[in-house]
């Protein structure tokens, strides 16, 4: 008696079933040895086979049609084609003869039986208007197929356990004898990728509220927080000298290396083409640096990364990546507030453009502020606490933002994001406020995009971003983009431009420049050194991921690729007076009252001063940064 289809899957899957290759249908042939006899099924292809249709959600016609004549396949199919085709299923009653007409594949050349059973599995569904010799065949087929859909509602759903590679190692693991009970931990899988997603959602949506605190605790009480974070600083690292003093004693002196004249002269030999002279400065030089070392030490990190990519000549590829990589938006916070906190460099610039612009206020009721790149919006809250809470009234205030000219080390947010911000910050304060921004070339944007009113005062702010216009060096044949936009400026005649710069030379040579970066930057690093504890987490942000990327820009890039090209002060001022600027004496009542905050709430050695109508800020008399106040040069006097 001929064994029965479900019989014949059942004998089959208790058989102990050695490891497969592979679980897929493009197989090599079989090797034939002429001994197949007898074989009713291939033990290495049966199960795998089985469990791949059961595991595919897209197994359609054309699928199926693609393997029909494959070895493999023909193979697995004989065992079915010797029972659909055996007398018990195929002879008709009344006749005694045997029916062989099933269809044939297209393409088909006279194979055997074997060939044609793939089309009755695929027809089965409509087996009906065939002929009642195959209808026990056909109902076995059905079975089949029946048992495929019911084990597959078992099998999860989920795309990621459809992948090829999982397939294959649940398979190898499950054909082996210690990875019997792994093929049932789909489930267990399936748990850990929606604990995963759970994770990382929760974790989004917490560091979405931090951030909002901080952005909070920043623009509506900027004051509050500034001086607590100045004492907590400060408390920090008496501290931390209490504890070097006592770990005085202990000091073992050790050999030192001059790494900032290694720097130099590995900056020398790139120059020079020594290429190998270089080479073997620049790995002694990242033997000794650190990124969580001493000043010296930090700062040897992130130039070395630069003198590295120009050595390789991918330093433009190197930036992108690490713009790529930017710090997070919580990070950016973090470092910004332990900066502002640390030095007061970017405190000073936010103070001196706040009195300035409540000088130009007195008696006015419209105020108009165009600003020169964004900063999330954070360097107007203050100003827009002191307008709301100003003797006669809170003035109406519109901003005019122009968008970034190009793309710094910082995170990315959209300007609605920032025009949100600022509007619930003067809603708060009870101030009206608008919002706009123009998108554009800086040296385009002129008076006639601005709406200005005849009644408002006019205000062009420049924090810090002028600098990245390209300069003569670039262009020779047609204006530089620093002077157009400045006579662009002076066209708008405002009542008070206020220009803060980096006093820092972009120089007209690769070492030049190199020289410069790395005094400003080693002054920059030292008073970090000596105002923030080092295992501070947010000044690693601060050093390697915002400063050390500026520096690796200015080291590895040249040309159009070059972020930052700054100046010196008297450069601009010399800039600024040829563009028709005049330059405003400073207000005396403004610089007594930074040079007291600075003395009382920060390090004994940062340098405040004044220099040819400049307000100077540095570090133990080196000026890294520079202020001024400007009109059109034929405008009233009595300013």
């Amino acid at each position: 008696m001929a064994t029965a289809p479900e019989e014949f899957l059942v004998e089959s899957l208790k058989e102990t079933i050695p490891p497969s290759p592979s679980i897929y249908l493009n197989l090599p042939p079989m090797p034939d040895d002429g001994n197949t006899e007898g074989q009713l099924y291939p033990n290495d292809l049966m199960l795998p086979y089985i469990s791949h249709l059961l595991m595919e959600d897209d197994t359609d016609e054309n699928h199926l049609n693609q393997y029909s004549d494959h070895p493999a396949l023909l193979q697995v199919e004989k065992p079915f084609a010797e029972i659909l085709f055996s007398p018990s299923f195929g002879t008709d009653n009344k006749t005694g003869t045997t029916t062989s007409s099933l269809p044939l594949h297209v393409g088909d050349k006279g194979n055997t039986q074997e060939d044609n059973i793939f089309s009755l599995l695929k027809t089965n569904c409509d087996r009906s208007k065939h002929s009642s010799v195959l209808s026990k065949g056909a109902d076995a087929a059905d079975l089949f197929l029946k048992g495929m859909e019911e084990a597959s509602r078992l099998l999860p759903k989920c795309s990621g356990f459809i992948g090829d590679e999982f397939v294959d190692k649940y398979f190898y693991e499950s054909c082996t004898p210690r990875g019997a009970k792994k093929r049932y931990n789909q489930d267990n899988h399936l748990e850990e990728h929606k604990v995963r997603r759970a994770r990382k959602y929760m974790f989004m949506v917490k560091e979405m509220k931090e951030n909002y605190e901080i952005f909070d605790d920043m623009m509506l009480r900027a004051c509050e927080a500034c001086i607590r974070d100045i004492e907590t600083l400060r408390v920090a690292m008496a501290n931390l000298v209490i504890k070097n003093n006592k770990k005085q004693g202990n000091k073992v002196a050790t050999n030192t290396v001059d790494l900032r004249t290694l720097l130099i002269h590995c900056a020398q030999a790139l120059t020079a083409g020594n290429h190998v002279g270089a080479g073997a400065m620049l790995k002694q030089i990242k033997q000794h640096a650190s990124p969580k070392g001493d000043a010296t030490q930090r700062l040897a990190q992130c130039f070395a990364e630069g003198l590295e990519a120009r050595l390789a000549g991918t330093g433009s590829h190197v930036y992108s990546l690490y713009m790529a990589k930017c710090p997070s938006v919580g990070e950016f916070l973090k470092a910004y507030k332990l900066f502002m906190a640390a030095s007061g460099f970017y405190k000073v610039a936010l103070i001196f453009n706040i009195m300035t612009i409540m000088h130009a206020m007195e008696g006015k009721n419209r105020l108009h502020i165009v600003e020169f790149g964004t900063n999330f919006g954070l360097q107007w809250s203050s100003l827009l606490y002191q307008l709301a809470k100003r003797e006669g009234g809170p003035p109406e205030v519109r901003i005019t933002s122009i968008g970034c000219h190009q793309p710094r080390p910082l995170p990315t947010e959209s300007i609605e994001e920032t025009r949100h911000r600022l509007s619930s910050c003067a809603s708060q304060f009870g101030l009206p406020f608008k919002f706009h921004c123009i998108e554009g070339d800086w040296e385009a944007v002129c008076i006639d995009d601005l709406n200005t009113n005849a009644d408002e005062v006019l205000v062009v702010s420049d924090l810090f971003n002028l600098s990245t216009l390209m300069d003569d060096t670039i262009f020779y044949d047609k204006p530089s983009p620093k002077d157009t936009v400045l006579q662009n400026i002076r066209n708008m005649r405002p009542d008070v431009f206020i220009q803060s710069i980096v006093n820092c030379s972009s120089g007209t040579s690769f070492l030049t420049r190199f020289r410069e970066a790395l005094f400003y930057f080693a002054a920059l690093f030292d008073m970090l050194d000596a105002t923030i504890p080092r295992e501070s987490e947010a000044r690693l942000v601060l050093e390697q991921g915002l400063l050390g990327r500026c520096a690796l820009n200015v080291i590895a890039c040249e040309g159009a690729d070059l972020m930052d090209r700054p100046e010196k002060y008297r450069y601009w001022q010399v800039r600024n007076q040829r563009a028709g600027l005049r330059q405003l004496p400073l207000n005396s009542n403004i610089i007594r009252i930074m040079r007291n905050r600075v003395r009382n709430r920060h390090h004994k050695d940062f340098l405040l001063s004044e220099d040819d109508q400049w307000l100077i800020h540095g570090w133990m008399g080196r000026v890294l940064f520079a202020h001024s106040t400007w009109v059109a040069n034929d405008a009233a006097s009595s300013q």
